[in-house]
């Protein structure tokens, strides 16, 4: 059996000094603060604790070997998007940290796969760079779940959901930039709280706007953590579509109905969350992902899968690797 694991981030080990080479301040970078170890920066402020996986093939693959990972997919830390920067100097920075993804992969491209980023803020520079990573050895794009006040329903978003469905190049939404900042200052809540509610309004942007109707079936799209609180409060969304008419006026299908459009990744942390995702979801709509090598990620890649009490191992080979090999087409 193949374990891929379909959800990972990576950061650089060095990278142009973007605030220089532009002139602009607060963009990301890396501090090394000793052995192994860094700190994720923007501008002059600790972004975020970081260690050498995210940058050191050789310790990935360690890390892969002792949690039975066969493949791994890496991509870009959200910090990095730069949606909120000129086009060209996003642009710029999506094919720098997009080159050196590949790099990173080089050292074994049969265990290391990359998603490339792109400058979402400009639909057709989106398309341009897309179209050069999936030449250059990309298998799928990563994008934010919003760009400013734009949802993914977004004519122009639309858009480019449509040029990856052409060009074959699976989508994995992940969410960002989250909403209520100003009300969860600590404890970590942005993540907890916001994040799941993030990913639940882009696929509610999609299904209750009409936008699937409008999309290709080819397309290959997939929501980070679970698909956030999606799946625990669909029955509220499918009884809201049916009592009234402001809910369903774009929407001509119940939004049960759409969950055959997209996948979902399993880093729900609980037996019983994955159990609702899957009946939800459907077993072959669930890829493995573990969000490492981040803190709030899976420390043991696929315990929660290969140790579930009461799925059937068809049902775990599936999880653990054949979704993920049909959906990036490995």
């Amino acid at each position: 059996m193949t374990v891929v694991d379909m959800h990972t981030h990576f950061v650089p080990e060095n990278w142009p000094d973007f605030a220089e080479r532009f002139g602009t301040p607060d963009w990301p970078w890396l501090r090394h603060t000793g052995a192994g170890k860094g700190m994720l920066m923007v501008g002059d402020r600790d972004f975020r604790p970081v260690y050498e996986a995210l940058w050191n093939p050789a310790l990935r693959l360690e890390e892969m070997d002792r949690d039975g990972v066969d493949i791994q997919i890496m991509c870009a830390t959200p910090v990095l998007f730069g949606y909120d920067r000129p086009v060209d100097h996003a642009a710029e920075a999506a094919s720098i940290f997009n080159d050196l993804g590949l790099e990173i992969c080089s050292h074994n491209d049969q265990r290391l796969k990359a998603l490339c980023q792109v400058p979402l803020q400009d639909i057709d520079a989106s398309c341009k760079e897309v179209s050069r990573s999936r030449a250059n050895g990309h298998i799928g794009v990563q994008i934010g779940n919003h760009v400013g006040l734009k949802n993914l329903d977004d004519e122009g978003l639309v858009t480019f959901l449509q040029h990856c469905a052409s060009e074959g190049m699976p989508v994995l939404v992940h969410p960002w930039d989250m909403l209520g900042g100003e009300r969860m200052p600590k404890y970590m809540l942005q993540w907890l709280v916001a994040m799941p509610a993030e990913t639940q309004l882009s696929i509610l942007s999609l299904i209750l706007s009409g936008a699937f109707e409008r999309i290709s079936r080819d397309l290959k799209l997939c929501f980070a953590h679970g698909g956030g609180s999606f799946a625990f409060t669909l029955g509220r969304v499918e009884n809201a579509w049916r009592q009234r008419d402001i809910v369903r006026q774009d929407c001509p299908n119940p939004p049960s109905s759409y969950t055959d459009r997209f996948y979902v990744d399993s880093a729900v942390f609980s037996e019983d969350s994955l159990r609702l995702l899957v009946e939800v979801m459907g077993d072959e709509r669930v890829l493995l992902g573990s969000d490492s090598p981040f803190p709030l990620g899976e420390q043991r890649v696929g315990t929660l899968v290969r140790e579930h009490s009461e799925f059937s191992s068809e049902r775990k080979q599936r999880i653990l690797g054949l979704n993920a090999l049909e959906f990036f087409g490995l």
